[in-house]
């Protein structure tokens, strides 16, 4: 596993990639299934924690990114500041910004849970300090518990995926703008492995939501519903958040699905990044409809289209669980571990299946 930060390691370099126009559905396929499902025998564990930012003692008092982005210093991402060196935290962990600024710290993997413990802690107790220096803290819940959602980043892609969701409801400013999740990444293990670990770490989806969700109250009101920040993602858009059972060929049946979901945005440079309407990217190899005045797309192009989906499992190479509901800064090690222990071995995601399967798919 590359670390979690990163996209999986792909085929040649970025420069081939970009070269590389794909010829038909089926090429489009076999590189979606190469790179997002890799073997290996488990060895890394890896998490990216995800945190609503508070100005300490006014916690509903809107976020004034320049105070963010002066507290962050050296380590502020380029999407709040394009000249920023953009350094990763002491102990390895680049710092990346949601549309709302949460702030997102992305821990390198690591072979034991213990050396990621240590990593990640260390890395939290920089940023908290640095915050801290300038009147800002991390919030302790998977929502924005005292401020609606309201947009801060000022990016085309951001701005593209707010007017797309904003005819579905909701839902999808405050997945962008008000939540904050707790992602785990492991290994998808060896060939003859993948199906189950697979299937499991959908399996302990429901339950694992159910058993660490904190995200009731939402911009100071109780939405009656134990993870409001779940909640909004499923909301935001279904053929980007919502999975199917599991089946036993789960790169291939990725691969297709890849092909069959629309574009969310289509990079531009300086003009609006909104997608041609219900253009799939198979649409898109093909040139046919919208896509025949679209230059053809290439394997760059289907490596970006992965980054548009936020389906409870994801599949990059390694498999990131994206279901749990960020936790408090000094407690976001009791999942992690639990979900490295259940899938730990063949009979403890065997046992996994069996023990979840009442609870299956029920979101």
């Amino acid at each position: 596993m590359t670390a979690v930060h990163d996209f999986p390691d792909r085929s040649g370099s970025a420069a081939n990639r970009t070269a590389r126009v794909l010829a038909d559905r089926a090429e489009g396929e076999q590189y979606v299934a190469s790179v997002c499902f890799k073997h290996g025998p488990p060895r890394l564990l890896g998490v990216e924690l995800e945190f609503t930012v508070h100005h300490a003692g006014d916690p509903a008092r809107p976020l004034d990114p320049d105070v963010l982005a002066t507290a962050l210093g050296p380590h502020t991402p380029r999407t709040l500041r394009p000249d920023s060196p953009a350094i990763p935290l002491p102990a390895g962990a680049p710092v990346s910004l949601e549309p709302g600024c949460q702030v997102e710290i992305s821990a390198p993997p690591q072979a034991s849970l213990r050396a990621l413990h240590a990593a990640v802690e260390a890395d939290l107790a920089h940023l908290t300090g640095l915050l801290a220096r300038r009147g800002l803290e991390l919030g302790a819940a998977g929502i924005d518990e005292h401020r609606p959602p309201r947009r801060v980043l000022r990016t085309p892609r951001y701005a593209a995926m707010e007017r797309r969701f904003a005819p579905i409801g909701a839902g999808g400013i405050t997945m962008m703008c008000s939540t904050a999740g707790l992602q785990i990444c492991v290994d998808a293990g060896e060939a003859h492995e993948v199906a189950a670990r697979w299937a499991a770490a959908h399996a302990m989806g429901p339950p694992l939501l159910a058993l660490f969700a904190n995200s009731r109250v939402h911009a100071g009101s109780d939405t009656g519903f134990a993870s409001a920040r779940w909640l909004a993602v499923m909301e935001t858009e279904p053929v980007r958040t919502q999975s199917p059972e599991p089946g036993e060929d789960p790169a291939r049946e990725w691969a297709h699905r890849m092909m069959d979901t629309p574009l969310m945005v289509f990079p531009r440079g300086e003009r609006p990044w909104d997608a041609p309407e219900g253009l799939t990217f198979a649409e898109w190899i093909g040139g046919r409809g919208a896509a025949a005045v679209l230059r053809r797309p290439t394997a760059a192009d289907l490596d970006y289209h992965l980054t548009t989906m936020f389906t409870p499992v994801r599949p990059q190479g390694y498999l990131e669980l994206r279901y749990l509901d960020g936790q408090p800064p000094g407690e976001w090690l009791p999942p992690v571990a639990l979900v490295a222990a259940l899938l730990a071995n063949k009979s403890t995601v065997d046992k996994v299946r069996e023990v979840c399967a009442p609870a299956a798919g029920r979101w």
